[in-house]
């Protein structure tokens, strides 16, 4: 064992996503009001800050509006394109059907929104951050959870670099950061592999339902100028998932350009659906081809999205930390929107540890923290949609939509079917592979779909070749033993960026090639793979994509 080298602070925060450089300006604001010093750390795994954040992503400012109130005249990015039209169309086969906006509640109607990157928002709020004295530090990957003594999170401990795949030391060897703290907060966003872990150690899950997820793919394309509408947002149901949880959206943002996207909800039954051919087949919808022809793909990224809603949130708070943003599950389903609450939810965090640094405490539990998210307007807004995704699981799109919107609207009036429904894990719901035919998905015409190989070079994602792989399995013969002839080895197919092979079938000796190199960091395999038999770790910092404006 080799000795690190350790630093203290008062609040260390892991993940520069929103909620994390949200918390850690709202602790400086706080301090300055104070008069009072307070050391913030912020750790970030990506090789810069926005490197790793993928989001459609139309953003409600309320919760920016009450942390930085000038952020319009201040320069903020979000700031160039306010949504100016909001259309939601069911897609068949060939054709759409417009939703007026009369059968939808007044919170999906995106007035007062903004379209743009939410990577370049967080690149913006880390400016700010450094600018009120937050330490940042991207490239450094928290690999470990430090407790104390009496069990308490003592703080972090960041990878170390240089290590062979072999477990030797190259001759760049680097031992890890110890990180130590007041309070940690864990702002890894959704599935996060230290989360997992705080989770399971302080029980966090054992009053709520567990937490379901989505599959995001993203791109980005530069349209033909004169089919581009800045402001105008797009979102679909319907076409190709006609019976699983999921749909498209389209967003026309600045410069010319639309991220458009894809979501799969993971808890989808038949082993051979396809989740980024699921993509490609929505692209070449007639409605969403007209807009992409002409045009030019230049990047692509994927991200898990927590679905689980106001019922998944876990007990927040516990000895030494908190869980903020998608590490603890805000995102508005229905509205495809978390990066307000994820903001709110780190504010809060930083009025309750700040509150208690004041008063001597370190490393006990934020008390006051759930009960002022629970009196906040996230709990408020998240209650009203709670029941939105389950019950298109449920019920199917058109009857599920429908028993969905009844509800949102009665609860919008303060009134509410009187029941919550409950979630399945994603890994439990995969039927046999002879069960359900294969699915024959059509071959990229590399115009408007494409093969994952290329997709990922899109990203940018590069990993250090000679490090341990950072995609683990608990048992290397389920695979093969169990995975393969009961459902087809799904991994070979859920992961959007092909890092899963099954190789040597044909010569009656199949195994599992892990091209962890290819990975992007969205967490589906964690979450799907049927045995629960892979663990995502944290690799060497900075590897991974490098998303330039997603």
């Amino acid at each position: 064992m080799h000795d690190r080298e350790s630093m203290e602070y008062d609040v260390v925060i892991v993940g520069a996503g929103p909620a994390g450089l949200s918390a850690a300006i709202r602790l400086k604001q706080l301090a300055a009001q104070g008069d009072r010093e307070v050391s913030v750390c912020v750790l970030e795994k990506g090789s810069e800050v926005g490197a790793h954040i993928l989001s459609g992503a139309v953003i409600d400012p309320i919760a920016l509006d009450e942390l930085l109130p000038d952020w319009k005249e201040d320069g903020c990015p979000l700031a160039d394109v306010p949504v100016t039209e909001n259309h939601h169309w069911f897609l068949s086969a060939k054709g759409k059907l417009a939703m007026p906006h009369l059968f939808t509640p007044g919170f999906m109607h995106n007035k007062g929104t903004y379209t743009g990157s939410l990577g370049n928002l967080c690149r913006w709020l880390a400016g700010k951050a450094e600018e009120a004295g937050v330490e940042i530090f991207p490239g450094f990957a928290a690999a470990e959870i430090l407790f104390d003594e009496d069990g308490s999170v003592k703080g972090v401990a960041t990878g170390d670099m240089g290590v062979a795949r072999d477990g030797t030391h190259k001759p760049d060897f680097q031992p890890g950061m110890e990180l130590h703290a007041g309070y940690t907060f864990f702002a890894e966003g959704a599935r996060g592999s230290l989360t997992k872990e705080v989770k399971r150690q302080f029980d966090l899950e054992r009053d709520c339902e567990p937490q379901v997820y989505g599959l995001g793919m993203k791109e980005l394309w530069d349209i033909d100028p004169a089919k581009h509408v800045p402001g105008r947002v797009i979102h679909t149901q319907g076409f190709p998932l006609n019976s699983e949880v999921g749909g498209g959206f389209l967003y026309h943002q600045a410069n010319g350009q639309v991220a458009l996207g894809f979501v799969v909800g993971l808890g989808y039954t038949n082993p051979h659906l396809y989740p980024f051919e699921e993509f490609q087949r929505w692209k070449q919808h007639p409605a969403i081809r007209a807009i992409l022809e002409g045009g030019r793909r230049i990047s692509y990224g994927a991200r898990v999205i927590n679905e689980g809603g106001w019922q998944s949130v876990p007990t927040l708070a516990f000895p030494g930390g908190a869980l903020i943003g998608c590490s603890a599950g805000f995102v508005n389903v229905p509205r495809i929107k978390g990066t307000h609450t994820a903001m709110k939810s780190g504010m809060l965090a930083a009025e309750a540890a700040y509150a208690a640094l004041g008063a001597g405490r370190r490393s006990d539990t934020l008390d006051s923290y759930q009960p002022a998210l629970e009196q906040s307007w996230i709990a408020k807004e998240l209650k009203v949609v709670r029941n939105a995704e389950p019950a298109v699981a449920k019920a199917g799109l058109v009857a599920g939509t429908v028993w969905a919107g009844i509800d949102m609207w009665m609860r919008n009036f303060g009134l509410g079917l009187p029941y919550t429904l409950h979630h399945h894990r994603d890994n439990e719901g995969l039927w046999r592979k002879d069960l359900v035919p294969p699915i024959d998905y059509p071959k990229p015409d590399g115009v408007i779909s494409f093969d994952r190989l290329s997709s990922v070079f899109l990203s940018n994602t590069n990993h250090e070749e000679d490090q341990p792989i950072h995609l683990t399995l608990k048992d290397a013969s389920v695979p093969v033993r169990i995975n393969l002839p009961l459902y087809d080895e799904p991994a070979q197919r859920y992961c959007p960026a092909g890092v899963y092979e099954i190789v040597g079938a044909e010569e009656g000796d199949p195994r599992l090639q892990i091209n962890a190199q290819n990975c992007v960091h969205c967490k589906t395999c964690d979450i799907k793979d049927p045995t629960q038999n892979i663990n995502w770790v944290v690799p060497e910092g900075g590897g991974g994509p490098n998303y330039p404006n997603m």
